[in-house]
């Protein structure tokens, strides 16, 4: 069993002209950091294979990969502004050796798989395309649940269409609690829509999202669950105990916000860490991700090909963290 953010025209010329020295030197500063971080790039390119890999279902994935969320436009709506550099993004990625990627056809809604197949078909044999199921978007931007057998249904087929794909790699069934919180409930009958549709040939593998251990005991009671895909990060680890229940059982665990999601991590210590270690506070945080546990499998998602690097980097710098920074982060 599972356990486990007036005075006079004299003084406000004053102001402005300090704020506007302020916003210049800043300005300076951050080109200073992207010339540092561009150099590094282009001297030493970040590869997905410097993760390693882990066996995700019925294949090997490298164990860092690529969440494309953010592709879409703002709250997860509409097209991105820069449609050319998010499929840049993509074949940037894949150039990179990512093999997993992370979508769902209720982002945009229907705006990132577009991208996804605009930019990468026809697919390598060796990209897994992993979709979630279970919510719909409102036309305000809204998540419901879509948990009907035939929502569950339709929502399979929209993927594989959007995709141009026959089988999708693996499937998540996304539940949540009335307040959006993690799923309590029973899962039985959502997940069997889902085992008939993977007898099919549609989906190749299962996994479940947003789900406390006695749901994932129950969804293995029912059929082999390759991933379980929950909330979870260096100052968000309520899923400690399930993460490592799954390991010895070969489950891969994908945090999803393994950054903070739409409120990105803060911490003073993460980056007084990260300082000295000569990485971002971003590549620290993914880095201890790789570092937690094998069967962890990150998927951090951007929208700009720099920061995609910078994050495909956190594999060298999950490298070089001894015992001791991974006490201090352990401890944040």
């Amino acid at each position: 069993m599972l356990r486990a953010g007036r005075e006079r025209i004299g003084t406000r010329s004053r102001a402005h002209t300090a704020l506007g020295a302020g916003r210049q030197r800043r300005r300076v500063h951050e080109r200073a950091d992207a010339q540092v971080w561009n150099h590094r790039v282009m001297t030493t390119a970040p590869r997905a294979s410097s993760s390693g890999d882990y066996k995700f279902g019925d294949r090997y994935v490298r164990r860092l990969g690529y969440g494309a969320m953010r592709l879409s436009g703002p709250g997860i709506m509409g097209p991105p502004a820069d449609p050319a550099e998010a499929k840049a993004v993509l074949r940037r990625a894949v150039e990179l050796g990512v093999n997993h990627i992370d979508t769902s056809d209720y982002y945009g809604p229907y705006v990132v798989n577009d991208l996804i197949r605009e930019a990468l078909y026809p697919y390598s044999d060796q990209l897994a395309l992993v979709t979630k199921v279970g919510a719909r978007r409102t036309p305000d931007g809204d998540w419901l649940p879509a948990t009907s057998p035939a929502e569950l249904r339709q929502a399979v087929e929209d993927n594989l269409v959007r995709l141009r794909i026959d089988a999708l790699h693996a499937v998540n069934l996304r539940l949540a609690a009335p307040d959006g919180g993690v799923f309590t409930g029973s899962l039985a009958e959502p997940l069997g829509v889902l085992t008939e549709l993977q007898k099919q040939g549609k989906i190749r593998n299962l996994g479940v999202s947003n789900v406390g251990p006695r749901q994932v005991e129950e969804a293995l009671a029912i059929a082999p669950i390759a991933c379980v895909q929950n909330a979870y990060n260096i100052v968000h680890r309520a899923d400690d105990a399930l993460i490592d229940t799954l390991a010895p059982l070969g489950i891969a665990y994908v945090p999803f916000f393994p950054l903070g999601g739409f409120a990105p991590l803060q911490s003073a210590k993460l980056n007084a860490i990260a300082a000295r270690v000569d990485a971002t506070p971003m590549q620290l945080a993914l880095a201890w991700l790789l570092r937690r546990s094998r069967n962890i499998l990150v998927i951090p998602g951007t929208s700009n090909r720099t920061h995609l690097d910078e994050n495909l980097a956190a594999a060298e710098v999950a490298k070089r963290l001894d015992a001791a920074v991974l006490a201090e982060l352990d401890g944040l």
